[in-house]
């Protein structure tokens, strides 16, 4: 044991130290003056270890060879960002640049470490009550289809007011990382600051070890491991890509590292209890055909058993879900914890017919539009509005119905396709102002985005673009029988759905009921 605590004591010890000030940056000029003060209480952290700042603003940190060290941005400040709106709240520390001779460039040597790396936040009236803009999976596999991306919805919230800021659920380019930057370009039109998730396709692949997969992400975006503080909100931002995985070598696999998972527990050390915390990452914790590992979301769980305000963001599927989380799954709460599997602003990935400004339409497989999303949150509360590119803020459902169909007995179908629904929700109809129905769940295919599909199936030539992917089954669509009782003529269908926020949308359409020619 003493021979164990000396070797400890020698470790910690030999550990080289950074330290320095996290400070009002009255002036703006990114350098800490004489006259300008220390702020206490801030987290500082290795991507390991987080310190809190003394009274004085000071903060001391281990570090080795190849740490960022970054700033928790506390509530009532902001971060300074870069002319392109990248928050400017880490220092990279690798001497000799980052390891390995990898295709994509990766830090360049920063040298000797400073005498002091100082950080400074911006002193703001900060609310409980904001808006934050969430982008999934960008993913660009080509200059044209960073356009496709910058015009088929960077434009349409370009110059956006009354949003805080922006966070993209990674995969923001399609394995190419030289279009970091051309995305990095695209997204600074938003004009708010933009935070990022890593995903899978944003990795150094040439890494034989699952730290040095995030080189050049590292070099364009800072640390792949971070948190900030937002009114009541605390965000946590995570790599929980395992790459190469672990089992085989070969791919990835849904984790985090140990020092992945220190991080997270040093780190809500300094988070009061009755805060939200919102963990965002790129792959999904619910778990299909074990993409995920076990262990690690047991003990991300674990290191939440305290906190009853919670939140989950995610994407990679290019499918919209609504995940919950009980006992059943590891959870340790007796509420659920919800983890909302974000639409794609590629869709499915830049597919599907053009529409009038040459851009992919690009549904994804489960029906849902292309879009992004926007979170409300007011102390410790949050609501999510899902919003489909190109189209009004109330459309929130998709009906299939037949356009007429005879006034007789019929196996026609109608269906509701809630973008943001899950299991459990309520979907109703009614035609022609009756009372309203119970529609019933079903998980299937959307026949809308079938319809869509078989065009290019059926098609004599050639569409323009590229054919849709083959579709999956949707998680939240309701069907319904058509009546067989309906007069000949037109007839109006109107569906409402309730979310889970105990919010109603409507949709509505026309069909047409006809007398069957040469009718039995």
């Amino acid at each position: 044991m003493l021979l164990m605590a000396i070797t400890i004591s020698t470790t910690l010890f030999a550990q080289a130290q950074v330290s320095g000030y996290v400070y009002e940056d009255a002036n703006g000029n990114g350098i800490k003056d004489k006259k300008e003060k220390g702020v206490p209480a801030v987290g500082v952290s290795n991507g390991r270890d987080v310190v809190a700042t003394d009274r004085d603003g000071r903060y001391q940190l281990g570090i080795d060879e190849d740490d960022i060290i970054f700033v928790i941005k506390p509530a009532g400040y902001l971060l300074p960002v870069t002319e392109k709106k990248l928050p400017r709240f880490y220092y990279n520390h690798k001497p000799a640049g980052s390891p390995g001779n990898f295709k994509y460039k990766g830090v360049a040597p920063t040298g000797k470490l400073p005498a002091a790396v100082n950080f400074a936040l911006l002193p703001t009236s900060e609310e409980n009550q904001f808006t934050s803009l969430i982008f999934g999976d960008p993913q660009p596999y080509t200059e044209k289809e960073v356009d496709f991306f910058s015009r088929g919805v960077v434009d349409e919230v370009a110059g956006i007011k009354n949003v805080s800021f922006g966070l993209s659920l990674g995969d923001l380019v399609g394995d190419d990382l030289t279009l970091h930057n051309p995305y990095i370009d695209a997204v600074q039109k938003v004009g708010i600051t933009w935070f990022n998730v890593m995903g899978n396709h944003d990795m150094n692949y040439e890494a034989t070890a699952d730290s040095l997969s995030d080189e050049t992400y590292e070099a364009n975006f800072g640390p792949a491991n971070y948190s900030f503080n937002y009114g009541k909100v605390h965000f946590i931002i995570l790599d929980d890509i395992l790459y190469p995985d672990p089992r085989d070598t070969k791919g990835y696999w849904g984790g985090f590292r140990t020092d992945q998972l220190s991080f997270i527990e040093n780190d809500l050390r300094l988070v009061p209890k009755d805060q939200l915390v919102v963990l965002a990452f790129h792959i999904p914790l619910q778990m299909h055909g074990n993409t995920y590992r076990k262990s690690d979301r047991d003990r991300l769980f674990y290191l939440l058993r305290d906190y009853p305000h919670t939140l989950s963001l995610s994407a990679h599927t290019h499918l919209q879900r609504n995940n919950f989380f009980g006992k059943a799954e590891g959870w340790l709460q007796a509420t659920p914890h919800h983890e909302f599997n974000a639409g794609t602003t590629s869709g499915d990935w830049y597919s599907g017919e053009l529409n009038e400004k040459g851009v992919p339409v690009s549904t994804m497989r489960d029906g849902t539009p292309k879009g992004y999303a926007f979170i409300h949150f007011k102390g410790n509360q949050y609501k999510i509005d899902y919003k489909v590119a190109g189209q009004p803020a109330d459309y929130q459902v998709s009906l299939y119905a037949p356009k007429v169909v005879a006034s007789r007995r019929t196996s026609a179908m109608l269906y509701a396709n809630f973008f943001m629904g899950k299991q459990g929700d309520l979907v109703e109809y009614r035609i022609d102002q009756q009372e309203w129905k119970k529609m019933e769940y079903t998980e299937n295919a959307d026949p809308s985005f079938m319809a869509g599909l078989f065009k290019w199936d059926f098609a004599d030539e050639l569409m323009p673009g590229r054919r849709p992917s083959n579709p999956e089954n949707c998680t939240h669509l309701w069907g319904a029988r058509l009546p067989n009782n309906l007069r000949p003529g037109d007839h109006k269908l109107e569906v409402r759905a309730t979310d889970m926020f105990g919010r109603t949308f409507n949709a509505s359409r026309n069909f047409r009921v006809q007398q069957p020619v040469n009718s039995r």
